[in-house]
């Protein structure tokens, strides 16, 4: 065989066997494909310690950023108060990139972004490295809001940074958390805040600017979504006054929607062609958008469908097997409706051991996983009928999304981070000890 068959042939391995690396990774806090759902992943549904608890490894410092995995590494973000600080002020901080093994939870390396001291205060419930990173296999993107952003390779070593970005000015010092988005060689990166907003795509092997688009828009802590049109890719990103979609190459808005709540939160899912967008702050709203419209498509048919009531706060919902699932609100009431109607399967429904949810629903191995801050999860059924298969808890406070990878799932807890996985066989559709 010739070296260009040769050559060809790789090339052909490496075109099928890419979405399949991609599927078996969670590069992104809401998955492989931004919707909460893992294609492959088999985690275990029971967990309490000691049991099927692989690993569990302490955190330093604070932050809600929730896991990413790629291959054998485990990432995570978080501020540590700098030794010997105890001024009255706001801490001087050391905004940190972890890296840990997958199989040991041995760190492996961790670099300091920057030190500083924030210029505004922060939610009593959020802490100062509440963006998630993302890696595409071979870099790793720490996002510090106003203290920059940070490329490195993925044995630690830095590659570029943007700490020209500016200041954010947050709505009630509530705190930063909008989490930056990958799609090819383009690194997203949404800013709004109450100052001058904007979302920014940046070329991710150099992190110089592609475009800049403005957003009249007050602060949103939701993370864009990259959705596919007939071939041309848009980015989808909430909004107080409205949904809109810019195109991926330009920047340029395509079209928009309003309908939305106070101070959005919940980042989109797609499917199927329709984007579903919502927010659940003193109102509820979620609604389903065709990609086709141009404008300003309220009231018209490009709008599938919409709900108002019991939709989501602070947790995005999740679309799996043609399901989405929300919460109300910030409450552990789930709702599970129909995709492609908006038809309910049930609404507002009450799950013994959740109470408030920051993190969002995720989906893996025929089952939906429900964490409350308390550090319970519940175990579901991904179906249309509502069926609890497990309660556990991880006994300390949780905010950030698990990341079901595999056969294991990780949850990142106020102080430590989890490796879950199957330790013993386990039977089905049992419910766990509390």
């Amino acid at each position: 065989m010739n070296l260009s068959k040769i050559a060809v042939l790789l090339l052909l391995c490496m075109a099928w066997l890419s979405p399949f690396a991609v599927a078996n990774n969670w590069g992104h806090w809401r998955g492989p494909h931004g919707n909460g759902a893992a294609d492959a992943g088999t985690p275990p549904t029971q967990w309490n310690t000691p049991k099927n608890i692989k690993w569990k490894v302490e955190i330093p410092g604070s932050g809600s950023s929730s896991p990413v995995i790629w291959e054998e590494q485990v990432f995570v973000t978080t501020a540590v108060p700098l030794a010997g600080d105890g001024g009255t002020d706001l801490p001087v901080l050391e905004f940190k990139l972890l890296c840990f093994a997958r199989k040991s939870g041995k760190l492996l390396w961790q670099q300091t972004a920057a030190v500083a001291q924030p210029h505004q205060e922060t939610h009593a419930t959020n802490g100062f490295a509440s963006a998630s990173p993302c890696t595409d296999g071979t870099h790793v993107f720490a996002f510090f809001g106003s203290r920059g952003l940070f490329c490195y390779t993925m044995t630690g070593r830095l590659q570029w940074q943007r700490v020209d970005l500016g200041k954010m000015d947050i709505r009630h010092s509530f705190g930063e958390g909008s989490s930056p988005t990958i799609e090819g060689n383009t690194l997203l990166v949404p800013w709004d805040h109450e100052g001058p907003s904007a979302i920014y795509a940046l070329n991710k092997l150099t992190g110089k600017t592609i475009w800049k688009t403005d957003r009249d828009e007050p602060t949103c802590w939701a993370t864009p979504l990259v959705v596919d049109n007939a071939g041309n890719k848009q980015v989808v990103m909430n909004g107080e006054k409205f949904v809109r979609a810019y195109d991926l190459k330009t920047g340029a808005e395509l079209w928009r929607c309003g309908g939305q709540t106070e101070r959005p939160v919940a980042s989109p899912v797609f499917h199927n062609g329709i984007v579903f967008v919502g927010s659940g702050f003193r109102g509820s709203f979620l609604g389903a958008f065709r990609l086709s419209g141009r404008g300003n498509i309220q009231d018209t048919a490009e709008v599938a469908w919409v709900i108002d009531r019991d939709t989501p706060d602070i947790a995005s919902p999740l679309l799996s097997s043609g399901r989405i699932y929300f919460h109300k609100g910030k409450s552990g009431q789930l709702s599970c409706v129909d995709a492609s109607t908006g038809k309910p399967h049930y609404m507002a429904s009450r799950i013994p051991g959740l109470e408030t949810i920051y993190a969002s629903p995720v989906a893996a191995g025929g089952h939906v996983y429900l964490t409350s801050r308390n550090g319970t999860t519940v175990v579901i059924k991904d179906a249309d009928q509502l069926s609890i298969v497990a309660t556990n808890s991880v006994h300390e406070t949780v905010d950030a999304t698990p990341a079901p990878v595999g056969n294991e799932l990780f949850i990142r807890g106020e102080k430590h981070l989890f490796c879950i996985t199957h330790s013993d066989p386990e039977p089905d559709d049992t419910r766990a000890d509390d």
